[in-house]
């Protein structure tokens, strides 16, 4: 089913605005983009090379596997501060370095780059919080966030039992969702099909070899111990992956438009980005350091062919004109967006 938004001149008007005042008030300049770009790419590729030869050549259990767990987040952070920019092809002139990058950080988490990107563009970014469109609604049953979605007895309880199902996440993103969605988004010739498969095949391998087969054969660790590193470590990346997913979305506020048989979708393009996001500390750089631009998710939403590198001083712009036209995004600090998150649950499971 095709999506349709409203047309609503005011709200077209609005975004180009913003976009005019952006292009005429903010240099976006390429070179220090790169540099900064440059300099985490440096920092955090040395951490992860560095956390991932220590594998091989710690010998103390506990040590090892809090190692594990260390380089494992790291791969995380990684996606969220490169990977994420990249599947936009915001960071470099060529989207073929773009996707080549982009392919290989996913890799590096077990997940299949290429569907993950079809699902993030083509229906998250065209309609957040949209049941039928928004893929990113359909991550598990256990979880209502939706008010339209399938209310179930134990809804009730989600918001207790929630961190500790969201422990599981990346185990089911690794090893069952790739594989369930894989034949939806493969492409219609033959050629690109076999590519597309081959390409799956191959990153899903060179996944399990290094983070398992590479580990059971060279490091200083019995079985054992390196399945327990690798399983405490899929815990620590599903809980704060999954909470740092879903505070950008789905907090207590955040708008979650309807669509009609015929795609419908009852609001704006333009207000559907705003009402459905949720910033935490957007204009804070330290914050965007870390989180690679998911804590400034409006301005992202809205302009995702700019790097986060620019979101701290594009959302000053941004949200003084959002103001002035008495629209107010939805912003929370990261804990607090927990806290919010938790409560949407508890209130979706009454």
């Amino acid at each position: 089913m095709k999506g349709k938004h409203q047309h609503v001149k005011s709200h077209n008007e609005l975004y180009n605005s913003i976009l005019h005042k952006i292009n005429s008030n903010m240099t976006l300049d390429k070179k220090k983009a790169n540099l900064y770009f440059l300099f985490k790419g440096l920092f955090y590729a040395s951490a992860a090379i560095l956390s991932y030869a220590l594998i091989f050549t710690i010998s103390n259990p506990a040590v090892f596997i809090l190692n594990f767990i260390l380089f494992g987040f790291i791969a995380v952070l990684m996606g969220f501060n490169f990977a994420h920019d990249l599947s936009h092809n915001s960071i470099f002139k060529r989207p073929f370095w773009d996707n080549m990058l982009f392919e290989f950080i996913y890799t590096l988490v077990g997940a299949h780059p290429e569907a993950w990107k079809k699902r993030h563009i083509n229906s998250h970014h065209f309609a957040p919080n949209v049941e039928k469109f928004d893929t990113d609604l359909a991550i598990t049953g256990l979880i209502r966030v939706s008010p339209s979605g399938n209310k179930k007895w134990y809804h009730k309880y989600q918001y207790l039992y929630a961190p500790v199902a969201y422990m599981s996440y990346s185990f089911y993103w690794v090893l069952l969702k790739d594989f369930l969605v894989l034949g939806e988004f493969a492409p219609e010739s033959t050629w690109q099909k076999v590519r597309y498969y081959l390409t799956f095949v191959v990153l899903k391998s060179f996944y399990f070899g290094y983070i398992l087969v590479l580990p059971i054969y060279y490091s200083q660790q019995p079985i054992w111990v390196i399945l327990v590193a690798f399983i405490s470590m899929h815990m620590v990346q599903s809980v704060y992956t999954l909470f740092t997913f879903f505070i950008t979305h789905h907090v207590d506020g955040a708008n979650y438009p309807t669509a009609d048989n015929d795609g419908n979708i009852n609001t704006s393009w333009v207000m559907n980005q705003i009402e459905s996001s949720n910033d935490f500390h957007p204009f804070s750089n330290i914050a965007n350091f870390i989180f690679g631009g998911f804590n400034n998710h409006v301005a992202h939403h809205l302009f995702p062919q700019i790097s986060h590198y620019h979101y701290p001083k594009l959302n000053r712009i941004l949200y003084d004109a959002l103001k002035e036209n008495n629209i107010t995004p939805n912003q929370t600090t990261y804990i607090g967006g927990i806290i919010s998150h938790l409560r949407l649950l508890k209130k979706r499971g009454l």
